[in-house]
């Protein structure tokens, strides 16, 4: 199985895309999924999108990005982070 692309962001590409990024490699790893994640800035997803599989976020995606996408804010609140997994790999099982 190739190894998917992920890019993780926030708002300053270091604090709350550590703890998305932690938990979606959980998720892709315990699902059989490997995988490789970058962190940046939401303000750099648009410039990188296109070398990507899936994008996870804690803010908006530019609606110019044609990657697809998860708003991973429940990661961060703790509420229905099992929703976000199912997205998550909804996405990963239609690539």
């Amino acid at each position: 199985m190739k190894k998917i692309r992920v890019l993780i962001s926030c708002g300053s590409g270091i604090a709350t895309s550590t703890v998305i990024a932690n938990r979606v490699k959980e998720v892709c790893e315990s699902n059989g999924y490997p995988v490789s994640i970058d962190q940046v800035k939401i303000v750099e997803v648009e410039k990188r999108a296109s070398e990507f599989d899936l994008i996870v976020s804690s803010a908006q995606v530019p609606s110019s990005v044609k990657t697809p996408s998860v708003i991973a804010i429940n990661y961060l609140t703790g509420i229905n982070k099992e929703q976000t997994d199912q997205k998550i790999l909804d996405i990963l099982a239609s690539l």
